[in-house]
């Protein structure tokens, strides 16, 4: 116990200004979209774009390019939530189609496979299909959650808890919390958004 704690404050000394920043924001951008707040887009922008550097200097090159394409994708995000709903309104909070679920799991499993194969035998990368793997249930959350479905939460509270033990086990100590956070965070947005869902669809029985 007294070296995990010697370990966590070594960490904690040696944090870069880019880690910090990231852990701020991603704190602030899962926050805000568990409350469905358009903000938590461009602050995500931020979170993730710091974490970009952060797994170049770890070697963990799945997250890194996952994170490279959270750039992109939450421009995607943030048009959706503003203009994605009917009539080009605002976009509310639905399920996940039986359909739609199908197509994303085979896409997870084909991604694991292909990335994971390739880092593993053509990369210095470590933990390779582990990685690959969080990445690809990581890529659905995050479509999941910019189509606004209810679902995304459970699938970030499912891949967070790997990311947890992932992340101990690379001594990022910090990061390690932002996930014990996000863990948090993903029940509570689960909730809220239940509670929004289940709103709406009272109101529509009434009108």
């Amino acid at each position: 116990m007294t070296d995990f704690y010697t370990n966590v404050t070594e960490a904690l000394q040696a944090m870069s200004l880019v880690e910090l920043i990231g852990v701020i924001a991603g704190i602030a951008g899962v926050w805000l979209a568990a409350k469905q707040n358009i903000w938590t887009w461009p602050i995500s922008i931020i979170g993730v774009a710091a974490y970009v550097y952060v797994f170049y200097e770890v070697r963990l090159y799945a997250d890194m390019g996952l994170n490279a394409f959270y750039v992109i994708s939450s421009f995607y995000g943030w048009y959706e939530w503003l203009y994605g709903g009917k009539g080009h309104g605002e976009r509310q909070v639905t399920r996940v189609g039986r359909q739609e679920l199908t197509v994303l799991l085979v896409l997870v499993v084909l991604f694991t496979a292909g990335l994971g194969y390739f880092l593993d035998n053509y990369t210095d990368a470590d933990l390779s299909y582990t990685d690959s793997a969080t990445t690809a249930v990581s890529l659905m959350a995050y479509w999941m959650m910019a189509r606004k479905r209810l679902e995304n939460w459970i699938v970030w509270l499912v891949v967070d808890v790997v990311y947890v033990g992932v992340y101990l086990y690379k001594e990022l100590y910090l990061t390690t919390f932002l996930y014990l956070v996000f863990l948090v965070l993903a029940a509570m947005g689960y909730l809220d958004w239940k509670r929004d869902l289940e709103k709406h669809a009272a109101a529509r029985v009434t009108t």
